[in-house]
């Protein structure tokens, strides 16, 4: 299109017409001869008058070429481009990597003004106070601003205004496309069994968490059922179990010290905070049992089966990376346990918001996706993007943590992933480290004084040597902690 603008506008400009007036026809003609010299003056050299009009009209032309260009090659939201005209440059661009790590320049941007970093905002200093207290997954943005606005959708506003997503259904707001992406994705995984599954979706995990807890609890029990885990156990566990204070269930600590017959054992492996791949302690007939597969993804560890437990919980927020969706799945082998769930989640929020789920549902078929449709190219691959960024990082930490001198952490066999056909070992979302110099009793507060924030070991039922520390972070946080880590001794 622009070749045959620029193409029109240079044959105007052809020499062999340029001084060439148009022929004048009819009565103009014989009504200009009657005008004498002083007419013929003026029409003496029309060709002077017309280069400059061709030489205004070429700048106008060239003007509005330079603003067409512009239009048609600029880049939306930090992608590859959305429109047709720069499809050979998308083609282009999609042959290199998504970056791993970002620019210096741009890490060092704002250092001028140093204030206090929280887990939702960048380090503005070197001096910042560093937050690696939770787990917010934002190490992903840079793959999701590469993809532009492939995972993007646009809910109209009369859509998703009822209630009711599907009242055939046992979870009757689960939204269909949901359903099928998410039984999709783990079917390509290969980390989780679907067929004769109950989907029940919940806001984030946390909620399906306590929503099988109602569900698995007896209502006519002398007294609440006992809930366990194996130390180190999630933090979250003790806090939400016994938040409300129900009579239903009650925390009873340590899964190897337990020693009754009915209780409820929370599985989570790969396990928050250390990463080592769990099973059940626990095998009672009376005693059930809910896995916690937030972190069994292939960016974290490698995938050797389908896991097929009863209950299995799964999030957004870890498979990738959005966690301010909040939304999570239950696959439920039990259809009763997952009328339970639905009537908690029901009772306790009325159903899930389903403009989260239609974007859930999108992301998750950007994913799938791509490794599915075919010449996809490997900047597409979320998970192959996640494993390098992990792979890498987990590198750097193990070199700060040897150059310190006084910090050990754990070591994790390797194997073979299932779904990569690669041998690795895991690379957990959480460092389980464990300060080893003599005099620190208390690797928390130490951190801190250092500016880095992390959650203390006593918080998972263990010793204050402990803190479990963020790999999820942004690059910039990342790169801070690496920097000070290797510079204590």
């Amino acid at each position: 299109m622009l070749s045959h603008l620029l193409q029109n506008i240079l044959s105007s400009l052809n020499p062999a017409r340029i001084g060439k007036a148009a022929p004048l026809r009819g009565r103009r003609v014989t009504a200009m001869a009657k005008k004498g010299k002083a007419s013929q003056g003026r029409w003496r050299n029309p060709g002077r008058i017309w280069g400059l009009a061709m030489v205004a009209s070429l700048a106008l032309n060239l003007t509005l070429v330079v603003v067409l260009v512009v239009f048609l090659y600029k880049d939306h939201s930090g992608g590859l481009g959305t429109c047709a005209a720069g499809a050979a440059k998308e083609s282009k661009v999609a042959a290199a990597a998504p970056p791993l790590v970002q620019d210096k320049e741009d890490m060092a941007a704002g250092q001028e003004i140093a204030v206090s970093a929280t887990s939702g905002t960048r380090p503005v200093s070197k001096d910042s106070v560093i937050n690696l207290d939770h787990g917010d997954p934002t190490m992903f943005e840079s793959f999701w601003r590469w993809m532009g606005d492939r995972g993007s959708i646009v809910i109209p506003a009369w859509q998703t205004m009822s209630y009711f997503s599907d009242v055939t259904n046992v979870c009757w707001f689960l939204e269909p496309e949901f359903a099928q992406e998410v039984r999709r994705l783990h079917n390509l995984i290969g980390n989780a069994v679907t067929q004769d599954r109950y989907i029940v979706v919940g806001t984030g995990s946390t909620q399906l968490f306590q929503a099988a807890l109602y569900a698995l609890s007896p209502s006519d029990a002398s007294e609440p059922i006992s809930v366990v885990s194996a130390v180190p156990y999630y933090s979250s566990y003790p806090a939400v179990t016994g938040y409300l204070r129900s009579g239903l269930f009650r925390w009873a600590g340590d899964a190897y010290t337990y020693k009754g017959d009915k209780y409820i054992e929370l599985v989570c492996s790969p396990n928050n905070p250390d990463g080592s791949i769990r099973e059940a302690v626990l095998n009672s007939e009376a005693g059930r049992t809910i896995h916690d597969l937030a972190y069994y993804w292939p960016q974290y560890t490698p995938i050797s089966s389908p896991a097929d437990h009863d209950i299995m919980l799964f999030t957004v927020s870890k498979s990738t990376g959005h966690a301010g969706t909040r939304l999570g799945w239950a696959m439920v082998k039990d259809k009763d346990v997952a009328k339970k769930m639905v009537k908690f989640i029901e009772l306790n929020t009325i159903g899930v918001s389903k403009d989260s789920q239609l974007r859930a549902a999108k992301i998750l078929k950007v994913v799938s996706d791509g490794y599915e449709l075919p010449n996809t190219e490997n900047t597409s691959k979320l998970f192959d993007y996640g494993r390098r960024l992990m792979t890498m990082r987990w590198e750097k930490l193990r070199e700060a943590v040897k150059a310190s001198g006084i910090f050990s952490l754990p070591e994790f066999p390797s194997s073979t992933c299932k779904f990569t056909g690669e041998r690795t070992v895991t690379n957990p979302a959480f460092a389980w480290l464990k300060c080893e110099k003599e005099g620190i009793e208390d690797c928390e507060s130490f951190l801190r004084s250092h500016g880095m924030l992390t959650r203390s070991g006593r918080h998972f039922g263990v010793e204050p040597k402990y803190v479990r520390v963020s790999m999820l972070d942004r690059d910039e946080t990342f790169e801070l902690l690496i920097e000070r880590l290797s510079s204590l001794n």
